[in-house]
């Protein structure tokens, strides 16, 4: 058996083929495929009657990293950071070379591009919130993200959560970040270094968001940090998230606690907004179950509204 990563060719795994565990035994049906990373691809599996998510890379270190920050999550006591860590085994190819893979759960839900075109930017900052705290968890556990897109992430469902699916660029802090997307990326825009700190994810954070505005992206320019700004202003109508946009692109905002602070305190002002206003059109029952969606610049609806007190209160 070869096993020298230098010499692997990609492996090519198609639709229906059966990847078994040469260690475990288990064996994982191949459904298709999620996503392809920069060191493997990640495919949706079925075991018994269990879809899992199967990452498959010829770079054994790099599966073995992966997995020490999946482990590194679970034992954060209390709290579920990523996707949970399921098996850890070799495949032995038709090829004649071993490939690294691990099994993950698999989190099923939209794309938040999806999930924001169904049901509309009011729901931005609900989910924001609870990202936030997810983030401070994690920069609290001395990692930093890394390579945080819109790519690695998904919203699941019952309650709706925007969740991060691959770990793949999560570092250290204090190392330098080795795996980024250059849109994301606070070098590339020339708003700060490519260290890791929580301030990289900040950043990476504010891009995911201007993402959902511009979903083709755009370029940097000759000025990058002067059309981000622009970007921001442009496209962004509602104050109070266009305010934390451009803090974070500048570094003002140095952990995601303020992040989480910031717009829980947007939330209760326009909660309180509402309740008043609710108050005085008691008389139409029709004029209350439209007004909210005619307040400018509000970016919450019932079901975020919702979320948020299963997120913050229970």
């Amino acid at each position: 058996m070869i096993t020298q990563t230098s010499k692997k060719p990609e492996i090519h795994i198609k639709k229906g083929q059966i990847i078994k565990g040469k260690w475990h035994r288990h064996r994982y049906h191949i459904v298709k495929k999620l996503g392809n990373g920069a060191i493997g691809s990640v495919y949706l599996c079925v075991n018994g009657n269990k879809q899992v998510a199967l990452k498959l890379s010829k770079q054994s270190a790099s599966i073995s990293s992966e997995v020490n920050v999946l482990k590194a999550f679970q034992a954060v006591q209390g709290y579920h950071l990523g996707p949970s860590l399921i098996d850890v085994d070799d495949y032995e190819a038709t090829n004649g070379f071993q490939y690294s893979f691990y099994v993950m759960e698999y989190i099923s839900g939209d794309t938040l591009h999806d999930f924001i075109r169904q049901n509309g930017h009011e729901w931005l900052v609900s989910l924001l919130i609870g990202f936030a705290k997810d983030l401070q968890v994690l920069h609290k556990e001395g990692y930093v993200f890394g390579d945080l897109k819109i790519e690695n992430l998904i919203v699941s469902r019952k309650p709706a959560k925007l969740k991060w699916v691959d770990v793949g660029g999560t570092t250290l802090q204090g190392r330098a970040i080795k795996e980024y997307t250059e849109f994301y990326d606070r070098a590339y825009w020339q708003c700060g270094s490519r260290k890791a700190d929580p301030g990289y994810d900040l950043f990476a954070l504010a891009m995911v968001i201007v993402r959902i505005y511009y979903p083709n992206g755009f370029s940097r320019g000759n000025n990058p940090k002067k059309t981000l700004q622009l970007k921001i202003n442009q496209a962004v109508d509602v104050d109070p998230l266009r305010r934390l946009l451009l803090m974070l692109i500048h570094g003002s905002i140095k952990d995601a606690e303020q992040v989480k602070d910031f717009l829980l305190t947007y939330f209760i002002h326009q909660k309180n907004k509402r309740d008043q206003r609710s108050a005085s059109h008691k008389r139409s029952k029709k004029q209350d179950s439209v007004y909210p969606l005619l307040e400018v610049g509000s970016i919450l609806t019932i079901g975020g509204v919702c979320y948020l007190y299963v997120t913050l209160f229970m």
